[in-house]
């Protein structure tokens, strides 16, 4: 019988294990030489990425919301600019809009993707509307050609949050690229759950613009470009160089950790085909989705299942109960229920599946016998 003691979301243990010998030599190396701060390990860490992501500039920070609220700062914005976004998303997005005393609008998003419909987005835009923040939610690439072709008209900025999709593909009219890397401006976040985590919080920011690149590097470091003079009101965010370490390590290893977790999607999707109550994840032809979750959409009370599957020792989350535009954070903007209908009906029947790297067979088979056997 299948040991399903310990099944978990996100397996970082054995993830580790695998790794462990070049993670652990790594850390003591930083730890023998003491550079602790902008050492050569986050130096090196951000060329790699650059060179992975076929960007000119990265521009690592303290996390994935630090990365969207010093993308914001790097755009000169002012107070009561628009930003547009979608409310189907974790805070974080919305979150450093509000922070900046900018404004969020909210544009709902398609059933099939999850992500911004792009033919709502124009009839949004006012002489106050100065950047769009697409999100490549659950791993699952935004229409980029068709948000950028809507953003050059208006003379807008794009900032892609990638934070759950970095190690995904666009295809485009312009070839392949990888998420993050179309708009003006990416951010994404190396939380330890994503595809690409550390070992604490951590963060970065792409540009292939070099006057945006060098404001995003002044505001990072207080706001300034030389030692003790501040040229703006900036942030101290940085990456530390333990963390780099580990992540150069996982950056190597970043296609094979998504081509796992696309493999174990593929199996999740064979396995519910049949089910009439279950929609699996859709992804569409300019998408290469990387499902950093794995989420279903059904037809049934998913507290339920989610109670019946937690009895078998199986995880299940939901991401997100709650559209933005209906939190209690956000009632002074004046939006109401109703506003935005396909995530508030998302949000009431998605759950998401335990996925990582680590997903074998027999566990895997454990999991769909136990989805199947509660719609029996």
């Amino acid at each position: 019988m299948t040991n399903v003691s310990n099944i978990q979301m996100v397996d970082l243990t054995t993830q580790y294990e695998e790794i462990k010998d070049e993670v652990n030599e790594a850390i003591q190396n930083v730890i023998n030489t003491t550079a602790f701060i902008n050492g050569p390990e986050v130096k090196a860490f951000s060329k790699e990425l650059e060179t992975y992501l076929d960007i000119k500039h990265v521009i690592p920070c303290g996390n994935g919301t630090d990365a969207l609220q010093i993308a914001l700062m790097a755009l000169g914005l002012e107070p009561g600019d628009e930003v547009i976004t979608t409310p189907f998303t974790f805070i974080a997005t919305a979150e450093v809009i509000s922070l900046l005393r900018l404004k969020p609008v909210f544009v709902d998003i398609e059933p099939q993707s999850f992500s911004i419909d792009p033919n709502l987005i124009e009839a949004k835009i006012t002489d106050r509307t100065k950047a769009i923040i697409p999100v490549h939610l659950y791993g699952q690439a935004c229409d980029m050609d068709a948000i950028m072709a809507i953003a050059n008209k208006h003379g807008i900025s794009v900032i892609e949050d990638t934070a759950q999709s970095i190690g995904g593909k666009y295809k485009g009219a312009n070839g392949t690229v990888r998420t993050g890397t179309s708009g003006h401006i990416g951010c994404t976040s190396f939380f330890p759950s994503k595809n690409l985590g550390c070992f604490g919080d951590g963060g970065a920011i792409f540009t292939n613009d070099d006057e945006i690149a060098k404001e995003i590097r002044m505001i990072c470091n207080h706001g300034s470009r030389v030692k003790y003079y501040h040229e703006v009101v900036g942030v101290n965010s940085r990456l530390d160089s333990i963390q780099a370490a580990v992540l150069r390590i996982k950056l190597r290893k970043l296609d094979q950790y998504c081509d796992a977790r696309r493999a174990a999607a593929q199996r999740y999707n064979e396995a519910f085909a049949s089910n009439s109550k279950i929609t699996t994840p859709s992804s569409p032809s300019y998408s290469h989705h990387v499902f950093h979750q794995y989420t279903l959409v059904l037809d049934g009370d998913r507290n339920e299942l989610q109670a019946y599957l937690k009895e078998r020792g199986v995880p299940a989350m939901i991401y997100y109960p709650v559209p933005l535009h209906i939190q209690d954070a956000y009632k002074s903007y004046g939006y109401n229920d109703g506003d935005f209908p396909i995530s508030e009906e998302l949000s009431k029947n998605v759950i998401s599946l335990p996925m990582h790297t680590e997903l074998n067979d027999e566990v895997q088979s454990y999991i769909i016998e136990q989805v199947n056997s509660f719609f029996a």
